[in-house]
């Protein structure tokens, strides 16, 4: 599939992001991101003899019944992890807001997610995505490949409508052969992506990180409002001064809102709400101690 490939120019935003995410990173959640993600090696080492203390989640059950012994596998330390962003730059998320667009809570957690990978020596990639593949950057260490990253997600998204996930998703599936943590920051307003979402979660941890905004779910009660589609361009008039009409527009936003995070839930990743009224970085921080706390009670 043709896509541009990145280039590496540092603009203002992109200092600005760099300086964000690297202070808000050591300040506040660093602890968090490696404490949730850093756990069991994921390789396979060998097979040992169970010992009192050993967690009886490791017993190799197969190996225990024909032995007539207990035995546990043992993992291999996991030195570093691969990191991928998935970054969707569609119109959907460029409408205008009286607080902050989308695209830009979007570009803060990503570089967020960025640092706190570089900082934690892990590899990480990006894919941008609208109709089709804008640009891929294959995972890489370090602090100048974190800002090739960064300059990258701070960058003006290509002039672009929908938003094929689906094929976004496929196309990552093909190059990326090692298991890997994939975040996918994005509102999900898009054709069915189901089917994809379950084949990348499968071989994957995957969080699907699902931006918003208030107006989304309720209209402004201001009369007549000229409304558009960003990404059709279809447009049309609404009344927002009657009741009816918000209470149908509310109601029809909540369906969607459930359809959206049913269909994240089934294909088997992990949801993150993020709204452009909450700041990336504590939205974060509790998304990782919760998983923390998850995972010890698991």
């Amino acid at each position: 599939m043709p896509h541009r490939q990145a280039t590496f120019k540092t603009s203002d935003r992109s200092r600005q992001l760099q300086i964000l995410s690297t202070r808000l990173v050591t300040s506040l959640f660093a602890g968090a991101y490696k404490s949730v993600f850093r756990g069991r090696g994921i390789e396979f080492e060998e097979l040992c003899d169970y010992q009192p203390g050993n967690d009886i989640r490791s017993i190799d059950w197969n190996v225990t019944a024909r032995t007539g012994r207990p035995f546990i596998k043992r993992f291999a330390e996991e030195r570093e992890m691969t990191v991928l962003l998935v970054l969707d730059r569609s119109a959907s998320l460029r409408c205008p807001s009286p607080r902050r667009p989308k695209h830009e809570v979007a570009a803060e957690v990503c570089a967020l997610l960025a640092t706190a990978a570089e900082r934690n020596n892990d590899r990480i990639g990006l894919l941008t995505f609208g109709t089709g593949i804008e640009c891929f950057i294959p995972p890489g260490k370090g602090s100048r490949h974190a800002r090739r990253l960064i300059a990258e997600i701070a960058a003006s998204p290509a002039a672009s409508g929908g938003s094929d996930l689906a094929g976004a998703l496929n196309y990552l599936d093909r190059v990326t052969r090692r298991p890997a943590i994939i975040f996918i920051v994005s509102d999900f307003i898009c054709a069915d992506f189901s089917t994809a979402l379950a084949g990348v979660a499968r071989r994957h941890d995957t969080v699907a990180i699902q931006l918003s905004d208030p107006f989304d779910f309720n209209l402004p009660d201001v009369g007549l409002l000229q409304v558009s589609d960003a990404e059709s361009g279809q447009g049309r008039v609404v009344d927002a001064g009657s009741g009816a009409v918000r209470t149908a527009y509310a109601r029809l936003a909540a369906l969607r809102q459930s359809d959206i995070r049913q269909t994240i839930a089934v294909a088997g990743a992990e949801i993150m709400p993020l709204c452009t009224t909450a700041h990336p970085v504590h939205v974060l921080s509790r998304f990782f101690q919760g998983r923390r706390r998850a995972r010890a009670f698991a």
